[in-house]
């Protein structure tokens, strides 16, 4: 496959299958409309993309993401009182679950879940926390013709609710939920077809999915299980190591992340921005 060639900015990937560091851009200034258009394309063929030393304000990282989409709000946890819109995602030193820590797309219990997640990094543990992105194209087109057959015409239930997702936003939701004990629940295929690059994703996640509309729970259990250890084996993922002012910019419609729960008793603080 043919790679685009960039003028305006430099594209390092991370693995072969998924990622890439984009250098040569400072996101806090007003970038002209060919960079804001190389760094989609950038992102559309590698699904996340990171950029370095980016020492933005939280106005700056809105205005960002505002060029790439519109910016919607997170369901669950209020934003900055100035910013709401922009979420922190802090785990403390006392803390033992991580906010999200499990593979999962974001709010996929919503019927319309963001396009993508802008996440910048405000501290960081001296030593890990880092977070396994994968790529849902490869964990559909890897799966066998009877299992493609099959999930093809299945539709699948994801919920907010589900006991380790909801353990792992706990204390956050707990602090400051907008509104405590909600439960929200939308249906989508189980593959979507991608609105920008016409290729089918994989649509269940371990975070949010509980079952499939057309089969009974204990139908779906099995189905689920095996489609949750497929999609993140290890040739379809790459991991990346956060540095203080360290941004992702992932698409939320193709590929999945798990930021890692390996730095207890330290703080990890990040700032969240949904794109729409």
């Amino acid at each position: 496959m043919k790679l685009p060639r960039y003028e305006q900015i430099e594209v390092a990937p991370l693995s072969g299958a998924i990622g890439a560091v984009i250098r040569g851009v400072d996101c806090g200034t007003h970038l002209t409309d060919d960079v804001i258009a190389e760094i989609r394309s950038a992102w559309l063929q590698h699904l996340v993309v990171f950029f370095c030393d980016q020492q933005l304000r939280p106005d700056q990282q809105l205005a960002f993401a505002r060029r790439l989409g519109h910016v919607v709000a997170y369901p669950m946890v209020n934003g900055l009182p100035d910013f709401p819109e922009v979420v922190p995602v802090i785990k403390y030193p006392d803390e033992q679950f991580n906010f999200g820590g499990l593979w999962h797309a974001d709010t996929t219990y919503l019927e319309e879940p963001p396009m993508a997640g802008l996440l910048l990094a405000r501290e960081v543990p001296p030593v890990g926390g880092d977070t396994l992105f994968a790529n849902m194209y490869l964990a559909y087109e890897t799966l066998s013709g009877g299992m493609k057959s099959l999930v093809d015409g299945l539709t699948v239930v994801q919920s907010s609710a589900k006991p380790d997702a909801a353990r792992s936003r706990e204390k956050r939701v707990k602090a400051n939920a907008k509104e405590e004990g909600r439960v929200l629940v939308a249906k989508h295929p189980a593959v979507k077809l991608h609105p920008e690059t016409g290729r089918k994703a994989l649509y269940v996640n371990f975070g949010h999915s509980i079952g499939f509309e057309e089969m009974t729970e204990e139908e779906s259990r099995p189905i689920l299980d095996y489609l949750f250890r497929h999609q993140v084996r290890p040739e379809f993922t790459c991991r990346f190591r956060w540095t203080e002012g360290a941004m992702a910019l992932w698409d939320n419609r193709c590929t999945q992340h798990n930021p890692m729960n390996d730095y207890h008793g330290f703080t990890r603080v990040m700032h969240r921005v949904s794109i729409g």
